[in-house]
């Protein structure tokens, strides 16, 4: 959708099946950057309340939640669960009467890319599954500003 060339935050999610990764624009939607790692919680949805409290508080515009697809565009066991996180953010924002579009966006190669540049940068594989998650996140939203400007 072509309403993402208005000023305002954007968030994006990486979401995996035990944590979700994310990462927020300044105002006028440039620079993206990591802000946290939640614990992914189906149970009580407390990653999905967090999220709104901070679309809320940061009075983001848009989130996008990273849809995985196989390198060749296909479908994955993660896509649909990607679809429904996406839809239960959706119904959470709604509920707390906020107007915040959510936005899938292809994440292929996120994960990879990140922990290219995170290797590049000197940090160890084993001392990236703190950051990794918010990294890709990143990643996504970088990816999604280039193609939504680019287009919108």
């Amino acid at each position: 959708m072509g309403g993402s060339s208005r000023p305002g935050v954007r968030l994006a999610v990486d979401v995996g099946d035990s944590r979700v990764g994310l990462a927020a624009t300044d105002p006028d939607a440039l620079v993206a950057t990591p802000v946290m790692t939640l614990r992914r919680d189906a149970k009580r949805s407390s990653d999905i309340r967090m999220l709104v409290k901070i679309a809320r508080d940061r009075d983001a515009r848009i989130v996008y939640v990273g849809l995985p697809l196989s390198l060749s565009g296909a479908e994955t066991p993660s896509t649909q669960k990607a679809r429904d996180y996406a839809a239960e953010l959706e119904r959470a924002l709604a509920e707390a009467e906020l107007a915040i579009q959510v936005q899938l966006v292809d994440e292929r190669l996120s994960t990879v890319s990140a922990q290219g540049k995170m290797r590049e940068a000197g940090i160890e594989a084993r001392n990236q599954r703190d950051s990794i998650d918010q990294a890709a996140a990143v990643e996504i939203l970088t990816h999604a500003l280039e193609v939504f400007h680019r287009n919108g």
